[in-house]
Parts: structure tokens; C-alpha cells; sequence
């Protein structure tokens, strides 16, 4: 199993502890990752750490799929990966419709079709066999609209690529999960929990079988974000991942459409999840933490003292996990302690 460092997305002030990121790479670590919400974006920080490392690979998770052209999105990962000696992992998701209509101004649409024709325009731009040609619901190349000025022809990339760039797919439903089973190479699903793989594993075969030729995790990568809170008061470190948890199971979406919230059902945390959703959504976000139940913080996070980390670690080696990102305070005594747990 390999280990891979959530670096997320800046705060209010656009800062990098590059030598956190290099202690990692000291360590072993395979993936730094970056994300983007609706402040920072996940590639200049990712850049920036490239240009102060050597060997340990730059993945964005996730560079939103609304936010770029694929033609935009295939420019960025090749020119990242060009400059940092192959090392880019491009992780691309759809955001939810919050974020796409609210602050990229963008139709939310249907997810699944959007990104799968997403990911088949980055791959033909990879691939550079031909002068990209598509004609899709979301995307057209060249652009044939009313509007067109007819004067667009098919074009092929400047810079030569690594044809089998890693594309990852942020999921958590099954159909998204399938989706990714089908058409990447890897899937970052959050708020993962090992007890449930059955339902990851069964949508991932899902969409193996559909891929062409013989499919399976030999040659896919599980690569779930885990929380950690790392500590020997057991209750500072529940407290530590409440307000996360409460967060997106509770804010992050509306009443009926919040993707977290229905992962928490799908675990069995139905009332707990419509309590968090609705003391989050009156106001009442301390209250909203308070209420996340410690047993599922234990199924999603690894918390605690170092012993009992290690005896949880078990459930991610049991099953087909490859490699284990952890989010959670950045300190160099929490990257240390999972290197000697794990590698």
C-alpha cells in the first residue's frame, strides 16, 4: 500500500509548507495532491511544490471539470508533467452544483455524461494520434454551434505528451464510481470507509466489465482520502474531524441533493445524517459537529494514539486499497508516524 499526502486547498491566504511536502517525498511518499473549492486553484500550488521536489508525483484532487476546456485541462496536465519530469496524476471531478452554477456560472447538467465526455477529449489530446475531432452533448471540436464562425479545424497538440497520462475520477456514488471503474485509472473517493467496500468494490466491477479488454485493481488504483488525527486524547481527535464531517454531510449541498449526506445514509447513519443536515442548515454549526457520532468518524478517519491507528490500518490492507491518502493536521510527526506504519 502507498501513501499519498492531501495538501488540499489554500485558506484565506495562499501559503505552502514546502517543507512538508519534501519531508514526504524523504519519507517514500508516492502523490502529493492539491484541491480547488472556490478560492485557490489546485495547479499553481501543485507547480510550486514541483519546482521544490524531485521524485514524488503532483496529483490534483481535483481540478474541477467545469472550471476548464478538456483542451484547457490537457494543456495544463501536459505542460506540469513535462516540466516535473512525468510525476503529473491528473484527478478531475465535477464539483456540485453549488460551487458550478454558483460560482463558475456554469449548467450543472448531467455529471456522468459530462464527465465521460471530459475525459475521452483529454485522452485524444494525450494520445495525439489524430487532430482532435469530437461531437458531444458538452462538447464540441471544433465548435459547430449556431454562433460558430465555421472558420475552427481540427487541431492536434503542440507539445508531446505522455499518451498514458494517470487520469483519476473523484467519486462516491455508484454510478460515478462505476463511471470511474470504466473510464480511469484510479478513483479518489472521500469519506471512504472501509467496512463498505463491498458496495465500492461491486460498482467498481461494474464498470471494469465494461471497459475494453480484461480490467481489474491489478492495474487500478483505490486511492481513498482518509482524515487523520493523530493523538492520545481519543476525544480531542473526534472533535478535531467533527467539524469536517459536519461540514459536507451537512452543508455541502441542499436538503435532497447533497452527495455526503446520502453516502452517511448509505453507511446506515440515516437520522444521524438528517440531524447534522439540519442543525447545519439553521445556523447551528456547533451544534451540527457535536452531533457527528464517533462511530462514524471511526469508520471514515484514522484517530487516536499511534497503537490504535496501527490496529485500524488493518481494515485498509484487508481489501484492495493501493494507496492511502491521508488529510489532516500538516505536521511532520504525522507524515513520520504513517511512513513507519505503512511503507
Amino acid at each position: 500500500m502507498r501513501l499519498g499526502y492531501m495538501a488540499g486547498y489554500q485558506g484565506a491566504q495562499a501559503r505552502i509548507d514546502v517543507g512538508l511536502v519534501q519531508e514526504a517525498e524523504r519519507l517514500g511518499y508516492d502523490v502529493v495532491w492539491t484541491a480547488e473549492a472556490y478560492g485557490s486553484d489546485a495547479v499553481v500550488p501543485l507547480a510550486w511544490m514541483g519546482a521544490h521536489t524531485s521524485k514524488i508525483k503532483l496529483g490534483t484532487a481535483i481540478m474541477q471539470i467545469p472550471a476548464r476546456t478538456p483542451a484547457m485541462t490537457a494543456m495544463t496536465a501536459m505542460t506540469l508533467d513535462g516540466l516535473s519530469g512525468g510525476r503529473m496524476v491528473l484527478g478531475l471531478g465535477m464539483s456540485g452544483p453549488q460551487v458550478v452554477e454558483g460560482w463558475h456560472g456554469d449548467a450543472y447538467g448531467k455529471p456522468l455524461a459530462r464527465t465521460r465526455e471530459f475525459v475521452a477529449v483529454v485522452r485524444q489530446i494525450f494520445a495525439r494520434r489524430a487532430p482532435v475531432e469530437f461531437d458531444g452533448r458538452y462538447y464540441q471540436i471544433p465548435y459547430h454551434g449556431d454562433d460558430a464562425s465555421g472558420l475552427g479545424k481540427p487541431l492536434k497538440s503542440i507539445l508531446h505528451a505522455r499518451a498514458d497520462m494517470p487520469i483519476y475520477i473523484a467519486a462516491i456514488g455508484p454510478k460515478n464510481l462505476a463511471l470511474a471503474g470504466e473510464i480511469a485509472d484510479g478513483v479518489l473517493p472521500v469519506f471512504f470507509s472501509p467496512d463498505q467496500y463491498p458496495y465500492f468494490e461491486g460498482a467498481l466491477q461494474e464498470g471494469f466489465a465494461k471497459a475494453p479488454g480484461k480490467k481489474s485493481f491489478a492495474r487500478f488504483d483505490l486511492a481513498p482520502m482518509v482524515h487523520v488525527a493523530l493523538g492520545d486524547d481519543l476525544e480531542a481527535c473526534y472533535d478535531h474531524v467533527r467539524p469536517s464531517l459536519a461540514l459536507y454531510v451537512g452543508g455541502m449541498g441542499a436538503r435532497g441533493q447533497n452527495f455526503y449526506n446520502d453516502l452517511a445514509c448509505r453507511y446506515g447513519y440515516e437520522a444521524e445524517a438528517k440531524k447534522i443536515q439540519d442543525l447545519f442548515l439553521d445556523g447551528k454549526k456547533s451544534q451540527a459537529e457535536a452531533a457527528v457520532p464517533k462511530a462514524l468518524i471511526d469508520e471514515v478517519a484514522l484517530v487516536g494514539p499511534r497503537d490504535r491507528i496501527k490496529d485500524r490500518l488493518s481494515r485498509y490492507r484487508e481489501i484492495k486499497v493501493s494507496t492511502l491518502n491521508i488529510a489532516g493536521p500538516p505536521s511532520e510527526q504525522t507524515l513520520r508516524t504513517f511512513a513507519e506504519l505503512v511503507l
